[in-house]
């Protein structure tokens, strides 16, 4: 029997997107309690049955940075611009982290949602969204340690370490730019990996190796120094002006032209834009390949 109620009767219409730049933005907004949903269950899941629990969030860039600062300082005696090895690892490390944690879990987006995703329409951004505010969440606490930190070197006599207040004012910026290009390089690996199952071996791999070409253990100004004529390729890495920009804000290291962190702004803006558009276009019939 034909419903003789009219269109306007209907509270929501869902119909099919065809175009390339056919995005639903506005199905975040009203789909927001979803995400701050999300962003709770992520949290609890990820530390659901350890012994320590949201410790973990504190204890690990605390290990990892030990690690660094006995391998990479002491060991083979990288420099670290004058500061001291522990703080300038820590920098690096925390910053890190949190790109690659947004990378690597939104990267197993359509994978691990697939049943969710078979059940309930919604929003299939939430999802992606929902993981870099997670991550967030653990940033504030590591970052929150390392003000402690900062703090207590710069109370030190010749420590070296010398804040830069304006600077520091632009961390929001950085973070929110750390997220989004974690974001657009995840969920063009999660649109990929619908049908290329290979990636999902080797976004692991090929994040640590990303790391190793990023100031992460090491100092942009040993490359400048060592190898002048790359710099500017090497800058061609978009975290690495966040890193060296946040390092510069809160340890005072030598910072360089703000150009290469425009540079690093126009890629993430383009591999974000070009992430959504794959994402959308992958969310019509990834069901019939995942």
């Amino acid at each position: 029997m034909q419903d003789s109620r009219k269109k306007s009767d209907w509270d929501t219409v869902i119909r099919p997107r065809k175009g390339w730049f056919d995005i639903d933005f506005k199905g975040l907004v009203r789909y927001r309690d979803l995400i701050w949903l999300m962003v709770k269950r992520n949290f609890t899941v990820l530390y659901k049955q350890t012994i320590l629990g949201p410790a973990w969030v504190v204890i690990q860039p605390l290990l990892t940075t030990l690690v660094f600062t006995v391998v990479f300082g002491n060991l083979a005696g990288l420099p670290t611009d004058g500061v001291p090895k522990f703080l300038f690892y820590m920098a690096g490390n925390i910053m890190w982290q949190y790109f690659s944690q947004c990378l690597t879990r939104t990267a197993e987006t359509f994978t691990k949602n697939s049943r969710l995703f078979g059940k309930v329409y919604f929003p299939r951004l939430v999802m992606p969204f929902s993981t870099v505010l997670t991550q967030m969440i653990n940033f504030a606490v590591q970052y929150a340690l390392f003000i402690v930190m900062v703090v207590i070197y710069a109370n030190k006599p010749g420590s070296g370490v010398a804040p830069n207040w304006q600077l520091i004012l632009l961390t929001p910026l950085m973070l929110v730019q750390l997220g989004i290009l974690g974001l657009g390089f995840g969920i063009i690996i999660s649109a990929l990996t619908t049908k290329y199952r290979d990636l999902a071996m080797l976004v692991s791999f090929g994040v640590h190796l990303w790391m190793y070409g990023t100031p992460v253990t090491y100092s942009t100004s040993m490359i400048a120094d060592k190898y002048p004529q790359l710099l500017g390729v090497y800058m061609l890495n978009p975290i690495t002006p966040i890193i060296e920009l946040f390092r510069a804000a809160y340890l005072g290291v030598p910072r360089y032209s703000y150009g290469y962190n425009l540079q690093s702004v126009i890629v993430t803006v383009l591999v974000f834009l070009v992430g959504v558009v794959l994402f959308s276009r992958t969310e019509k019939t990834f069901m019939d390949t995942v």
